[in-house]
């Protein structure tokens, strides 16, 4: 866990020499054969404690950026790379895009828009902190998280700064900010103090603002609420959960929160068309919930790092820190497929696209899997 602010602690908890190891791989009856439809080394790989290189999917291909600013657009039907643009700047967080851009930012607060289909770069604009979340484009309106707790929209023609929202940073936080999700006219993000807010994509006007989590306890650890993974939404529901905190489920247009149940994820979640949601949580146990109540919790990853789970057909897929691939069903939670991709570890969440999932490990290895 890389935590920053006013006092910064680099490496994760299960790392730290007061912690147990991590559980070992137990054998089960394998169900499937997962098939490899492609993958390809992306490079730019790295063995930072907080990096969360994910890939992005966006008019058929899938987009990767290194850490030294090397980004690659690959076919995401075959793999066969499309065109690659060197940016020589360094980079800690995935590529993002929309309104035909691929954007990019960087550890220098910088914004990069480049054209989706060639990879020229369009226009740069320097912001005030490190990009810690993929900036995201709907609208004509591009939106950027920066360290210091700043949401920014730019204008998607020539990054022209629109308007400004900042939140105050608490004096200790997760390395890492919540990446935006865009709905309709609305952008809604999760902060560190636990807040999740809707903003106008327009304007950056608040539309509403609502607690996924309180800070508790007499020191700062123990007070750390971030919401540091991506919110989901399906069917006008926003499902968000914060570190030491709770997964929560509110209605897209009002903010009312509609249940809560104490829940504790870095990581994040993912929700099915069902609405079943799956999450990983800070013991790296995999848990499937209906509302507020647990179908069943999945205890046999302990301590490996997981990254957020992704629904994939009949399974829900999550990768862990030695780039094992593991698939667990949804009915029940039982392991049905395992496999390896990397020697390195898959800390961003896998992407479910067109019957096909991606999974991007540190070291830059991508690999696309059929869904079965």
């Amino acid at each position: 866990m890389g935590l920053s602010g006013c006092g910064t602690v680099k490496g994760w908890l299960a790392e730290e020499s007061h912690e147990l190891p991590p559980t070992e791989l137990v054998e089960f009856t394998t169900e499937f054969t997962p098939v490899k439809l492609w993958s390809t080394d992306t490079g730019g790989g790295s063995d930072s404690d907080y990096s969360d290189i994910a890939v992005w999917l966006q008019s058929e291909m899938a987009v990767v950026v290194g850490y030294e600013g090397d980004v690659s657009a690959y076919n995401a039907a075959t793999g066969k790379r499309l065109w690659q643009a060197s940016l020589d700047v360094p980079v800690i967080t995935g590529a993002g895009g929309g309104e035909g851009l691929i954007l990019i930012g960087t550890q220098e607060g910088e914004i990069f828009a480049l054209d989706e289909t060639n990879g020229d770069l369009l226009w740069q604009q320097q912001l005030t902190s490190e990009v810690l979340a993929p900036p995201k484009a709907a609208k004509g309106v591009v939106v950027a998280r920066t360290a210091d707790g700043r949401m920014r929209g730019l204008s998607a023609s020539d990054g022209t700064v629109l308007w400004n929202y900042q939140r105050k940073v608490p004096l200790l936080s997760l390395r890492g900010a919540s990446a935006a999700v865009v709905a309709d006219d609305k952008v809604i993000a999760g902060y560190a103090n636990g807040k999740l807010v809707a903003l106008a994509i327009q304007s950056g006007q608040v539309i509403w603002e609502k607690s996924v989590a309180v800070p508790r306890g007499r020191s700062e650890l123990e007070r750390l609420v971030d919401i540091d993974s991506e919110p989901v939404i399906k069917d006008g529901i926003v499902y968000a959960v914060a570190y030491h905190g709770q997964v929560a489920a509110f209605d897209l247009e009002s903010g009312q929160k509609l249940w809560s149940r104490d829940m504790s994820s870095r990581s994040g979640l993912d929700v099915a068309e069902s609405g079943t949601i799956y999450i990983s949580d800070d013991a790296d146990y995999v848990w499937a919930l209906q509302g507020r109540d647990a179908l069943w919790r999945q205890t046999r990853l302990l301590r490996r790092k997981l990254s957020a789970p992704v629904v994939a057909g009949n399974q829900v897929v999550v990768g862990d820190f030695e780039g094992y691939v593991h698939w667990i069903s949804r009915d029940d939670g039982r392991f049905v497929a395992r496999t390896n991709i990397s020697k390195s570890a898959i800390r961003s969440k896998p992407v479910v696209k067109d019957g096909i999932v991606y999974v991007l490990a540190n070291d830059g290895e991508l690999t696309a899997f059929k869904v079965q």
